[in-house]
């Protein structure tokens, strides 16, 4: 099976996610098409596994709603 080209949206989505944050992109330029977000942001997820367990926390914080004083979840 022969593999496709990678799009020009994503060559470019990946060279701008790699040099600014997303954030960055969002206050600098108007009107980004929602398309070009969307790569723009995959780009921007950390591809190693040592990456992604520095950003990452298995705390997902509903426990301390759960025992916060006043706190109870219904």
């Amino acid at each position: 099976k022969t593999q496709s080209p990678e799009s020009l949206l994503d060559i470019a989505a990946r060279k701008v996610a790699e040099k600014w944050p997303f954030q960055q992109v969002e206050e600098r330029f108007e009107r980004i098409p929602e398309p070009v977000q969307r790569r723009i942001v995959y780009w921007s997820f950390p591809r190693s596994e040592r990456e992604i367990c520095m950003y990452s926390s298995f705390n997902t914080g509903a426990e301390d709603l759960a025992t916060a004083p006043g706190g109870a979840v219904a």
